[in-house]
This record gives structure tokens, sequence and C-alpha cells, in this order.
């Protein structure tokens, strides 16, 4: 009777060491998962009401950016687990958002149209430039839709890459993946992955490998392999399809070693690239996670209770009892069914970090990124009363 709904994966952001990975989701949580130590989940940002994630990005070290339709840029204190300070982006909500190979500067994608650029400098990050599409001069402008035959939908570039050599990586809602030719604007290589939308991708460290997320919650690679057995001239292949996602794939990453996807069905997973790896061992098996790695049902043993925890209130549960005894591991009628005795919703923006009921099942607490809260739980024969202290 613990109806958590966990929220969806809305996007990531891989170290460029790749030790760690910055995980958003779509109630604005972030998390970061610690790559070199058996992938666990190091740190968990909780979220907030007023706060959308649409993208992360690591700046100057081991700094996390995160950006939304706020329109505000992010930055997170790792250390206090919270939002650090924010700096209104000026163009509306913002889309995207990427760092330089440096690290020193930060381009957003507003939806005015512009592009923005901010230096990251000690303590914050400052404005720099703005580039404005109606009133700059554009370099470049490549046509997708002109190459779709008859085509009765507008196509939708949902993800786009730069590689180092000049080529544009698109994916687009006609489930493809296209390659262009940025000084001239022409189509270079083009890949149907998907009768559905394409809606990610990330290129490896190396660019000859690709990953695809898609809305059947199925992610394709595409490997830039020889077209002859010794040959120097490469084309692009796609190579390996997986099904692991049930709902469209918002988010995925390409660590050195492994495909990383995150999908609306709130999966994260990681699956190795077995030429990749090593040795075999922890590193090659594939893993998925699918549960919150943080406690939300807490127990008062003494008074039969138990706490469940959502992002904003808490439930208090008595359990059910009993008058039929049995053997270790069976099954035995109720003679009293589980009751919900109180909701408690927590005032404000913030979602509940975490929250905990006495043993003796008479006290109730909880916190946010900035408060805590204690209440005293009284039981009057079948009702519950709760008092803030």
């Amino acid at each position: 009777f613990f109806g958590l709904v966990p929220a969806g994966v809305r996007c990531l952001a891989l170290h460029p060491r790749g030790g760690r990975l910055a995980l958003a989701r779509t109630d604005g949580a972030v998390a970061v998962f610690n790559f070199a130590a058996n992938y666990f989940q190091e740190k968990v940002i909780p979220g907030h009401e007023a706060r959308s994630v649409e993208s992360l990005c690591w700046a100057a070290g081991e700094r996390l950016f995160g950006a939304g339709l706020g329109g505000d840029i992010t930055e997170y204190d790792l250390s206090r687990l919270s939002a650090a300070r924010g700096v209104d982006g000026g163009g509306g909500p913002i889309w995207s958002m990427a760092a330089n190979g440096t690290g020193t500067q930060l381009a957003i994608g507003c939806e005015d149209g512009s592009v923005k650029i901010f230096q990251v400098v000690p303590g914050g990050i400052q404005f720099e430039r703005n580039l404005d599409r109606r009133k700059g001069q554009t370099v470049q402008r490549i046509m997708v839709n002109h190459h779709v035959e008859k085509a009765k939908r507008e196509c939708v570039v949902w993800a786009i890459a730069l590689l180092s050599s000049g080529t544009v990586v698109s994916a687009d809602s006609f489930g493809r993946v296209q390659f262009w030719d940025w000084q001239q604007g022409t189509l270079a290589e083009s890949h149907t992955v998907s009768t559905s939308a394409a809606l990610s991708l990330a290129v490896s460290e190396k660019e000859d490998s690709i990953v695809v997320g898609t809305s059947t919650g199925a992610t394709y690679q595409l490997q830039l392999l020889p077209v002859k057995l010794g040959g120097l001239e490469k084309r692009w292949v796609r190579t390996k399809p997986f099904q692991f996602h049930s709902h469209d794939v918002r988010a995925v990453a390409h660590s050195p070693s492994a495909l990383i996807s995150g999908g609306l069905d709130a999966q994260l997973v990681i699956r190795p690239l077995m030429e990749k790896v090593q040795k075999k061992g922890y590193d090659a098996v594939l893993r998925k996670f699918t549960f919150p790695h943080r406690r939300l049902v807490s127990c008062a043993r003494k008074a039969r209770l138990l706490l469940f925890q959502f992002s904003q209130y808490l439930e208090l549960w008595r359990l059910g009892s009993t008058e039929e005894t049995g053997k270790d591991g069976e099954v035995l009628p109720l003679c009293r069914m589980p009751e919900h005795l109180v909701q408690l919703k927590s005032k404000g923006p913030e979602h509940i970090y975490c929250s905990c009921v006495s043993p003796c099942g008479t006290w109730v607490g909880y916190s946010t990124a900035s408060r805590l809260q204690l209440y005293r739980v009284r039981c009057d024969g079948d009702g519950v009363s709760l008092r803030k202290v």
C-alpha cells in the first residue's frame, strides 16, 4: 500500500574525466553517482517545486551546474547538498546547456531563440555575450525537413552534437541520426535507427561511437567502422540495439567502457561494452538502478506503525493484525486491515529529504534542505492527532 511513483530521468551529465555521473529527475532532484567506487549513489540533492532541470553539466573541475524552465542557471553545492546560487539566463526558459572543453564557459539555449555565453568565475558565473539569431550573423543554416519526401508533419530536432571534424550530428522526430557538413550545410550521412522519435544522443570521447535514445524505450549504438578490412575509409554503422526501458529515453551518456541511459520509467541503465572491458568481473555486469537509494519507509515496531515518505507529504499507517498462527513465510488472513491514519503535508516548495518515526510511535520528524520539523503523535482510540513541536 506504499504507492510510490518514482520520478523519471530527465538529463545526465558525465564528468569529463569519467569518474562521476550527475542525474536530474523530473521532480527537480539531482543525484551524483560515483563510477570509480562500484557505481554507488554518492549524493542526492532533493527536488524543488519551483525548479525544473532540463540540462546538467560539469565545469571548472568539480562544479556542477543545472538549468531549466525557470530560466535560471543554478550551481549546486555538493558538500551541503543544496542549490548554492542562481543567475537569471535572461532569455526565458532554458532548454539546453553545455560547457566548453576547458570548463571556463557555459552556453545556454533559451526559449527566445538566443544562445547566451556565461563565464565561469570563482564564486559564480558572469554574463559574457549574447548570440541572437535575429540580430547576429548566421554562419550556416541546415534545413533538416528539406530531406524528407512528402513530409506531412514538422521535423523536430531533439538533440545535436558537434564533432571535432566539424561534422554536426542530429537526432530528430523521424527517428533519424544524420551527419552534416557544417561548412556547406549539406547532408553527408543519414541513418534511420527507429520508426519513432530519436530523442537524445551522446558521443564517445574518441568520437568513434554514438548512443541514441528513442521514444519507444530502445537505445541504439552507432560505430565508426572501416568500409573495408584494413582500409582507411570509414562510415557510421548501426551496430547494437538495446531494449532496457519501457518509456521515452530522454537522456543518454557515453563513458569509455559503457553506454548509459535514463528513461521516464525512472530507470538508470549502465550497459558495459564488452570489447572495452579489460577483464571479466564486476565491471562487465549490466546494471539497472530501479529503486531509490535512500530510506523512504520507517517503522515504529512497538506501535505497529509505518511512515511512508513522498516528495511533499508523509503518510502514517497502522499495520493490520491477525488472530491466526502459522509457519514462517505462510500468508495468514487478517482480522483487521491496514489503516491509513494521517497525511502530513510539507509546507513550501522544498521536497522532503528524509523522515523518521520513533520506535514508540509518538514522534514523527522530517527535514528539507533548509527546515527540520518535529511532531508529537497522539492516538485517541481510532483517531490520530499531530501537534507541531
